[in-house]
């Protein structure tokens, strides 16, 4: 297996998928002649032609409209969102006919589209390019979501999400395309969508995260050195792995969900809410959360105070020890 960052797997995905299946096609913009702001398509173009990998207006709800159309042509559009915020105006068409359209044909019609966009903070970008909006396609049926957090999980999760015969919307931790390397399969590889990863093992307490939060909750358990720290990196969102998630509870007793959107209504909630459901009678203390704030994504200056860190995971832990 070659050692490759997130950006790279994500690459080597697009020319296995491509590849594979004549009917996957890439659109977004500067994906083609670019290659992509951040490379991600890099070569498709030329490999594959402009048929198969295209450049597009500016115009994030055109994009989407338009593989609407491709896809129930036939096509599996793979659209790029140039940034998260930027797929707000994508979000008439995602709501409205992306995830409806097999419940409207009676599952007569599958839509295999997929949405991919890099998200969240840490990079010093203006606003509108930090944003971590995963709630807003969880919340809207019929659409899956997965956010990987390793150099794998970005190639199997993407391959997963472009054979899916439903929706699937991809959000790629843009602060570690580059700084985060791993080991890739060559070739196809798939990571199952609803099925979390078991970061790292521990008896204590369990952190339960994904997408760049995965990191920050690795560096707060190396901080915790006289305690068994458990990680969880959820990886699909939807289809959600509850099993993985009530069995690190019922093994630790203590959950703390990290993530980098605002804290009212984030998908940190669900996994309070089904762990008050479900796992009550496990947990030996309240389940915690460590969020970002209830305010628009800050400028870079002050961004390191809104994302939520390893000394506030570790504060939060402590915090539940000694409940």
């Amino acid at each position: 297996m070659a050692e490759r960052s997130i950006v790279e797997a994500i690459n080597d995905c697009f020319h296995v998928e491509l590849e594979r299946d004549a009917s996957v096609m890439v659109m977004g913009e500067d994906v083609g002649r670019a290659g992509g702001v951040f490379r991600a398509t890099a070569g498709l173009r030329d490999r594959f032609g402009p048929d198969r990998c295209f450049d597009t207006p500016l115009a994030e709800a055109g994009i989407l409209g338009a593989a609407v159309g491709l896809c129930m042509a036939g096509w599996r559009p793979v659209c790029e969102m140039q940034y998260d915020a930027f797929s707000y105006p994508c979000l008439d068409q995602l709501i409205t006919h992306v995830g409806r359209y097999r419940w409207r044909t009676g599952g007569k019609m599958e839509f295999p589209l997929v949405v991919r966009m890099p998200y969240g903070g840490g990079v010093r970008a203006p606003e509108l390019h930090d944003d971590s909006p995963e709630t807003y396609y969880v919340h809207t049926p019929g659409v899956k979501v997965a956010i990987p957090s390793t150099p794998a999980d970005a190639k199997g999760l993407l391959a997963a999400a472009i054979r899916d015969p439903d929706p699937v919307v991809i959000l790629e931790p843009k602060l570690h395309y580059r700084t985060t390397k791993g080991e890739v399969p060559d070739g196809e590889h798939v990571v199952p969508l609803g099925k979390a990863r078991l970061a790292r093992g521990g008896d204590d307490v369990s952190l339960v995260a994904y997408g760049s939060m995965v990191a920050v909750c690795e560096a707060a358990a190396d901080a915790l050195d006289d305690v068994s720290v458990e990680v969880l990196d959820i990886r699909s969102l939807k289809p959600l792995d509850e099993e993985a998630l009530l069995a690190t509870a019922a093994k630790t007793g203590r959950v703390v969900i990290v993530q980098e959107a605002p804290r009212t209504c984030g998908f940190a909630a669900e996994l309070a809410a089904i762990l008050a459901e479900k796992a009550m009678l496990d947990l030996r203390g309240p389940v915690l959360r460590v969020t970002g704030y209830d305010v628009p994504y800050p400028y870079w200056q002050i961004e390191d105070a809104y994302m939520p860190s390893p000394e506030r995971v570790v504060a939060a832990v402590r915090r539940l020890l000694e409940f």
